[in-house]
């Protein structure tokens, strides 16, 4: 017999984001709360999002989940903190004699259905991306209409500053129940429109350590990450702060590059140690620091103009690079000069358009590098962007009328 139509349904799309001052090290591995506060940028769901279908009935007779296509298991821990997280949320607005818009029973099962724009687990933060989204449409197809920090952070810490656009902070919090371990936006997506972003995909391929595991080798044996969280990272996330309200991009490049670098540190002060950064990663870095270095000589202003563009490195390889507007065209021509594409020229520039210019000979000779075909796959110019959207359209739902995954167009 055929299942009747789910009671329920609900898609939305959440973005990735970016942490500026970054997160490393959990002072609870359970509850997922960090040993630092960390800031980020919100990416524009117009080049990188999760799309998730949530669905609830009293037809399905377990919880399901499909990631890109591909039935998991829903047993997954973290993704059963995040259940159960929601559903005692739905309980409490219940108990608390709030009405109910959704005439349905909390004990009827769900299905999900999520995927990716963007390769998975390669450093694009996709599990934040992930669980903010899952977060997100459970909410809503639970009637939950409380902060849900706690739940996107149950499945992947930097998920809850993914429930946000523009720029956002999230509070390390004190309290062992972590209950003031929350996000919060410090400016919205319009604030700062001359920023722009350029993700340099060095490897989609999965990283040899994950974060989970990677991090917590580094509070057990790293005497550097706890002297970075205790001593350096409040100072840095003020100073980030100012920098953004401000749109200061001197200052917001140069901390960006060292919080970075700092991170990496961290890492390598790991014992045995970690390495994210390839040497692909390295060479960029290299890169946008002769860059800044040919604009600091040539810009008659170069005291107050040091810095065109600022890299940023997550748990991988690829990079992220912050610069401005009126930066982009001349920064994409020296990757592409550096780093030639072998056989994707056409696709190597994916995102929003960019105008073709040509590199000076000073500039080419400032940079001095040997060019490495294929160094990089492709890059994504992309831009600030907004928090999660519903996605009113049925014909964007992942999930048939049968609660099962639609076939691939």
């Amino acid at each position: 017999m055929a299942s009747e139509k789910p009671t329920v349904v609900v898609t939305c799309t959440a973005p990735v984001n970016i942490a500026v001052v970054k997160y490393w090290g959990k002072r609870d591995e359970e509850l997922i709360l960090p040993i630092n506060s960390s800031l980020s940028v919100t990416l524009h769901q117009d080049q990188l999002k999760t799309t998730t279908t949530a669905a609830i009935s009293r037809d399905f007779t377990e919880d399901r989940i499909w990631l890109n296509g591909r039935e998991e298991d829903v047993g997954q821990p973290r993704l059963q903190a995040c259940l159960r997280e929601i559903r005692r949320l739905a309980r409490k607005r219940r108990s608390d004699g709030l009405e109910d818009p959704l005439p349905l029973s909390l004990s009827y099962k769900v299905h999900v259905a999520s995927e990716n724009n963007f390769p998975t687990a390669a450093g694009l933060a996709s599990s934040a991306a992930g669980y903010a989204c899952l977060a997100y449409a459970l909410a809503r197809v639970y009637g939950v209409d409380s902060d849900l920090s706690e739940v996107a952070r149950r499945g992947s810490g930097s998920a809850c500053r993914s429930l946000y656009g523009g720029f956002v902070e999230w509070q390390m919090g004190e309290r062992p129940d972590g209950k003031d371990s929350i996000a919060r936006q410090v400016a919205p997506e319009s604030h700062w429109p001359e920023l722009r972003v350029l993700i340099l995909v060095v490897s989609a391929e999965r990283k040899p350590m994950g974060s989970t595991a990677g991090m917590q080798t580094s509070v057990e044996t790293s005497a550097l990450l706890k002297f970075r969280a205790e001593a350096l990272v409040p100072a840095r996330m003020a100073e980030m702060t100012r920098c953004i309200r401000e749109r200061d991009f001197q200052a917001f490049g140069q901390l960006t590059m060292k919080d970075s670098n700092q991170f990496h540190a961290t890492c390598l002060d790991t014992f045995p140690p970690i390495s994210y950064l390839s040497d692909t990663s390295r060479r960029i870095i290299q890169l946008a620091h002769r860059f800044n270095a040919h604009h600091g000589r040539t810009k008659a202003a170069h005291l107050t103009a040091r810095f065109q563009v600022a890299y940023t490195f997550d748990a991988g390889p690829n990079a992220v690079i912050f610069t401005l507007d009126d930066t982009v065209a001349e920064f994409v021509a020296a990757v592409r000069h550096s780093f030639p594409p072998e056989s994707n020229g056409d696709k190597f520039l994916k995102g929003l358009p960019v105008e073709p210019v040509l590199l000076s000979d000073e500039l080419k000779a400032t940079l001095g590098m040997d060019p490495i075909p294929g160094g990089i796959r492709y890059i994504i110019a992309t831009q600030v962007g907004p928090g999660p959207q519903v996605l009113d359209d049925p014909g964007a739902h992942l999930l048939g009328p049968d609660g099962l995954p639609k076939p691939a167009a």
